[in-house]
């Protein structure tokens, strides 16, 4: 009973003001708890599918395919190319989660702008779009890297997804993301 009264007596104390932000404070310090527990569910599935795509042997180098005048890939080769995707893989990851908390924040004080002006609203919405387009770019690169390496795996790397032609060693070796040759790549551009 004397711990009803006393909470009762605190409710009634407490200027509404001084409620509402108590409570903002509690749901924000909520979402961020929320939204981290999903940035790290995420980046936990993204390394899975990479553990699980890099878990299979080092594909053979007499299995890929090359150009009539290239040299079949080698050991060194294939590691090189292996190690450039599976770095890229690491730091993309931790890009995506730097992101993600970032906009997380960002979301976060979107609401707290009573009062600001409209060139500060401006300017926090450039902010957080700018975070959605960097946390974007580096997912579909983060996808590009580890699909690069499935196809490393599975003996599919380097033949084109256009015309199912060897793309060529330099191209790969330049920027092993690539899936399209030379020639289909510059159709799709001139579209």
């Amino acid at each position: 009973m004397a711990v009803k009264k006393a909470t009762s007596v605190a409710k009634r104390d407490v200027p509404p003001k001084k409620a509402a932000q108590t409570k903002a404070v509690a749901t924000k310090a909520a979402a961020k708890t929320t939204t981290k527990a999903s940035a790290t569910k995420a980046a936990e599935g993204r390394k899975a599918r990479v553990a699980e795509s890099s878990a299979s042997p080092t594909a053979q180098p007499q299995r890929l395919r090359v150009r009539e005048n290239e040299k079949p890939w080698t050991v060194k080769e294939l590691a090189t190319v292996r190690a450039a995707l599976e770095a890229d893989i690491v730091r993309l990851q931790s890009e995506i989660s730097a992101a993600e908390l970032a906009l997380a924040g960002l979301m976060l004080d979107a609401g707290g702008g009573a009062g600001d002006d409209q060139a500060d609203a401006g300017t926090a919405t450039f902010e957080r779009e700018q975070e959605i387009s960097l946390a974007n770019n580096a997912r579909d690169v983060f996808e590009q890297s580890a699909r690069a390496l499935g196809r490393l795996v599975d003996g599919s790397y380097g033949i084109c997804e256009s015309c199912a032609s060897p793309i060529g060693k330099n191209r790969l070796l330049a920027f092993p993301r690539a899936t399209l040759c030379m020639t289909c790549k510059s159709k799709q551009e001139r579209r």
